[in-house]
């Protein structure tokens, strides 16, 4: 645990890659972090107090800049279900492909566009969305829940 002040507390989790993993082509899956890669990160700040929240993410953003010179670089990289909001998001879940691709390839690599083709195909009003979804290629601009 690190701690700055009384009150807060964060983590690092490092999870271990190789073995197996390096054998599966990163194509395979929407997933492609897999041969070279020897952890994944995340990081993890708690806090109790209520209207606090910018203090405990500027922490947290200073860990993350520590860390930098031990993480892979040019890109720097992030996997979608540990969500690096500051390498980029849509509009609010309002999604275009051109926006949207700056950060989608750095998480899905060469996967992206073939995860717009899917999304495209299987939801392509959008409705299944968060601020780092992949868009679908649909013109369509989806409505917000409750409009």
């Amino acid at each position: 645990m690190f701690a700055e002040e009384e009150g807060q507390s964060a983590f690092i989790a490092l999870i271990p890659y190789g073995g197996k993993m390096n054998e599966i082509s990163e194509s395979e899956i929407p997933f492609p972090y897999r041969a070279g890669n020897i952890y994944k990160i995340l990081y993890v700040v708690a806090w109790g107090e209520d209207g606090a929240s910018q203090r405990y993410i500027n922490w947290i953003r200073k860990l993350y800049g520590y860390m930098t010179p031990y993480v892979s670089k040019n890109p720097r990289e992030a996997y979608l279900n540990y969500r690096d909001l500051d390498s980029g998001t849509n509009n609010q879940g309002y999604t275009s492909y051109k926006n949207d691709s700056i950060w989608g390839k750095k998480y899905f690599r060469n996967n992206f566009d073939r995860l717009v083709h899917v999304k495209t195909t299987v939801d392509p009003h959008n409705f299944f969305r968060n601020e780092q979804s992949i868009p679908p290629l649909s013109s369509r601009v989806p409505k917000k829940i409750g409009d």
